[in-house]
């Protein structure tokens, strides 16, 4: 786990970013319920009822109302969002990890919209389209986001995650912080 210190920044805009079935939804959940942190998925800003696509002006604009505001925890792929976060949780996953956990979460939401979706999203209607973005992840995306988290002109403090134990590490890390 490569990351900094936890007393360096106030961690008040926290972002957690990665690959889809990575865990990102989870963990940005429990870390803003353990500091009080208003949570938003960016699932529902780029996803309309149906899983039609939000257009991208209209997305932009949710995704800047979002990052001004002075507190959250952020959970999707966005270099806006990344530029305005002043801590990046970067969960750096294997394929074949994302690849189970999607499956996991699609059996259980096969049929019906999860929590950070709009209404008529079932994850039936989506198997090939994630299974083509777990897929090309490393080579689209994962470039991108490893270089934002260390371009100097943007000081930020990041963790990039690798494994289950890296997660369990960083949430110790978190438990012993008394205040963000």
């Amino acid at each position: 786990m490569k990351s900094g210190s936890l007393d360096r920044i106030p961690m008040k805009r926290i972002l957690v970013t990665g690959n889809a079935g990575s865990g990102k939804s989870t963990l940005a959940r429990k870390i803003a319920a353990q500091f009080g942190l208003p949570y938003h998925s960016l699932d529902r800003v780029v996803w309309q009822p149906g899983w039609k696509k939000t257009p991208k002006e209209e997305r932009d604009r949710h995704v800047r109302e979002l990052t001004d505001q002075e507190q959250w925890v952020i959970d999707g792929v966005s270099y806006s969002v990344q530029e305005a976060a002043d801590t990046v949780i970067f969960l750096d996953m294997p394929r074949r990890v994302c690849f189970w956990r999607a499956c996991k979460r699609n059996w259980r939401h096969a049929f019906h919209s999860r929590p950070e979706l709009p209404p008529n999203c079932p994850e039936i209607l989506i198997v090939p389209t994630l299974c083509r973005i777990i897929w090309n992840f490393p080579h689209t995306l994962r470039p991108g986001i490893l270089a934002r988290m260390d371009d100097p002109r943007n000081p930020k403090q990041c963790f990039h995650i690798r494994t289950k134990a890296d997660v369990a590490r960083l949430r110790e890390r978190l438990a012993a912080r008394e205040v963000l």
